[in-house]
C-alpha cells in the first residue's frame, strides 16, 4: 500500500451550501473549513477514521450534464439507503433533483450543483 485516501473533493460554486446538503444526505458533520468558510469546506471525521468528504471553490465550473457526453460526470458518489422512496423524498426536498437512468437496486440524481449520485439499496 502506498497511502490511504484522506478525501473526495467535489469542485463547486459554493462549498457551504453543497457541503451543507451533503452533510443532511449522507450524516456526516462539518469538521472543517478555511478561516472564511468560502473556500474549502469539510464533512466527515479525522482522516482515516470515517469518510471525508471536502468541497472546494470553483469559480466558472461547467456542471456536468449526465448523460450528456459533452458534460460528462466525471464521478459520482453512491450512497446506499434503506427505504428507496423515503430517501429520494428527503433528497429531493434537500434540493436533488432526479436525473435519467435507474436500474434494479439504483435510481440517478443531481446535487444542487449539478453532480450526479446514486442512491442504492439492496
Amino acid at each position: 500500500m502506498i497511502g490511504r485516501l484522506r478525501s473526495t473533493v467535489i469542485d463547486c460554486p459554493d462549498p457551504h451550501a453543497l457541503a451543507a446538503f451533503y452533510s443532511e444526505l449522507l450524516g456526516l458533520p462539518l469538521v472543517e473549513e478555511n478561516s472564511d468558510g468560502d473556500e474549502w469546506v469539510v464533512l466527515g471525521g479525522p482522516p482515516g477514521h470515517q469518510p471525508r468528504v471536502a468541497f472546494q471553490r470553483a469559480p466558472g465550473l461547467r456542471a456536468p450534464d449526465w448523460p450528456d457526453p459533452a458534460r460528462p460526470q466525471q464521478f459520482h458518489l453512491d450512497v446506499t439507503v434503506d427505504d428507496i422512496e423515503a430517501a429520494e423524498k428527503a433528497a429531493l426536498a434537500l434540493g436533488a433533483r432526479r436525473l435519467p437512468g435507474e436500474g434494479e437496486g439504483f435510481r440517478v440524481y443531481a446535487d444542487p450543483a449539478g453532480h450526479p449520485f446514486c442512491l442504492c439499496w439492496d
